[in-house]
């Protein structure tokens, strides 16, 4: 079972959320929490799975939480999906540099809904190339400043490689038929990547990638 917890200050949309996930054979909702304070004492006491976490909440919201949750050594094994009313606004730019596995719009449908549960609770980043693609146009167009990471140095010309094709939101078989080589090999390369760059998961490794001026 992929144990779930359900952050979001409105009352309906917890109850939504937990009825929905609680419907699925495969998930148990935990517990729930109405702000950043209360999540991050859930996660501590639940360690879920999964957290579905809204960022824009009255008192700690959730971008506090989350940078206090990642930075937790006894949370790493929580993954986050961040909520949001705006697509890729400053919040979720900010959410994935801070380690959020990805992020839904609230008016995303159930099944997306479901579907980026699995995604986060099996290891994946929820970041579709459509997201990438606006991610690099937000920083080339001059949205975002870059910044390179200290360790983007230590990082081997192929990995480097590797990372800016991730960046452009290429799937590991992807990169492989790119590349001409095996998916194992790219898996290598992208841990070996997430590794030197301190990247919690594939969202993070693309958030550094790109503010590296990467892809």
């Amino acid at each position: 079972m992929i144990r779930v917890a359900v952050v979001d200050d409105q009352p309906l949309v917890r109850m939504a959320l937990t009825t929905l996930l609680e419907a699925q054979p495969d998930m148990d909702v935990v517990g729930q929490a109405a702000d950043g304070a209360g999540a991050l004492a859930l996660a501590r006491r639940q360690q879920p799975e999964v957290l579905l976490l809204d960022l824009r909440m009255p008192g700690t919201d959730g971008l506090t939480a989350l940078r206090a949750l990642t930075a937790d050594p006894a949370l790493t094994g929580v993954r986050v999906i961040v909520l949001t009313t705006f697509d890729l606004d400053e919040y979720v730019y900010e959410a994935l540099h801070h380690g959020a596995s990805g992020f839904l719009t609230k008016d995303a449908e159930p099944d997306e809904l479901v579907r980026a549960v699995r995604v986060v609770a099996a290891g994946d980043a929820l970041l579709s190339p459509g997201v990438t693609r606006r991610l690099l146009g937000a920083f080339s167009s001059g949205a975002r400043g870059r910044s390179p990471h200290p360790a983007i140095a230590t990082l081997t010309p192929r990995e480097l490689e590797v990372a800016s094709l991730v960046a452009e939101g290429l799937s590991n078989d992807e990169i492989a038929r790119r590349l001409f080589l095996s998916p194992a090999t790219i898996r290598t390369h992208v841990g070996r990547a997430m590794t030197k760059l301190d990247a919690r998961d594939r969202a993070q490794l693309v958030v550094f990638a790109v503010r590296s001026g990467l892809g």
